[in-house]
């Protein structure tokens, strides 16, 4: 990709000036600015809506984004001397929120707010992300599978054991979660947001939120855009922060300030908030991980995940319990 994708730029008049390697793209210097180049291999419809939805988020003035670029032919994908596809983004040079920061993190929690008040087209049940009960129900019989395969295994490696010495405890975590969000006002939520044509960016991190020049900030890649309640990227965010600060309050209150600040949420919005970050997501995902894969060896590093984890919960409920900001 790197050596034949630079020359999709001509197709929309431009070419390079200097090169670099991003994130899965090649960044390019050109005329009329930089731009990133990426291999496609997804659905153009949706990249039609896509590029719908990050120039009305553009126009509103919420955020800069990399949107994709039309060639001269009017098409958002091109194909390269390879034969491979490419789409052609706007970029801007910028710092990735750094997760120790108070102050970007804000920031960062800032733009997710305006982002998301841009961020609204027309319902297309294609696009719509999956009922959140749905999804823990379906995740809470796959750890239940799992505790069933390693109760029957004799022989069980560090891994197993641990992941099995856990299993009732965070599976009693999520459904009790799923119990919960059926109580709530979930499924009202959700035809509400249906109605407003609500958008989650699907992936809204560290990573995918630039500090760039003149005070500017830009959200980046897209790809996992969904119908969606919104609180679903900001549990996302929060919970990614969240770890990295041992389920601290403080720091929690801050970034629901800071997206309040923009975009006020309801106490229904607040209380599925609050249910998402008590699933056991990071569990689930580590327990299928491994099911999936070959089922014979974890490593270390899967291992130390585990009892992080593990380690963490305590501090985990205790945010869980006390989330009154």
């Amino acid at each position: 990709m790197y050596d034949n994708g630079v020359g999709v730029l001509s197709q929309y008049g431009l070419t390079a000036r200097t090169t670099c390697r991003g994130r899965g793209a090649m960044l390019c210097e050109t005329e009329t600015g930089w731009k990133s180049i990426q291999e496609f291999g997804g659905a153009r419809n949706k990249l039609e809506l896509q590029w719908q939805l990050q120039e009305q988020i553009i126009r509103s003035g919420a955020v800069q984004t990399d949107c994709p670029l039309r060639n001269e032919a009017g098409e958002l994908v091109s194909q390269g001397e390879d034969g491979q596809l490419y789409v052609v983004r706007e970029w801007y040079p910028g710092k990735e929120c750094d997760t120790r920061s108070i102050p970007e993190i804000r920031r960062a929690a800032s733009a997710m707010a305006r982002l998301h008040k841009a961020a609204r087209l027309p319902l297309r049940k294609e696009y719509e992300k999956e009922s959140l009960i749905s999804e823990c129900t379906r995740h809470n019989a796959e750890i239940r599978k799992i505790r069933r395969y390693l109760s029957g295994k004799q022989k069980k490696n560090p891994f197993e054991k641990l992941l099995l010495d856990s299993a009732d405890e965070f599976l009693e975590q999520g459904e009790a979660a799923v119990e919960e969000l059926k109580d709530s006002g979930y499924e009202r939520l959700r035809e509400e947001a249906r109605q407003k044509g609500c958008i989650c960016h699907g992936e809204f991190n560290q990573h995918n939120i630039l500090f760039c020049g003149g005070g500017q900030d830009t959200v980046i890649h897209f790809d996992k855009w969904s119908f969606d309640l919104q609180t679903a990227d900001l549990y996302q965010f929060m919970r990614k922060i969240l770890e990295k600060h041992n389920w601290d309050l403080q720091t929690g209150a801050e970034i629901l300030s800071a997206y309040e600040k923009e975009q006020p949420l309801q106490k229904t919005e607040l209380q599925n908030l609050r249910i998402r970050l008590s699933y056991p997501w990071k569990y689930w995902k580590l327990a299928n991980h491994y099911y999936g894969g070959k089922k014979t060896w974890m490593s270390q590093k899967n291992i130390e995940k585990l009892e992080q984890i593990k380690s963490q919960k305590k501090n985990w409920l205790n945010f869980i319990n006390n989330m009154d900001f």
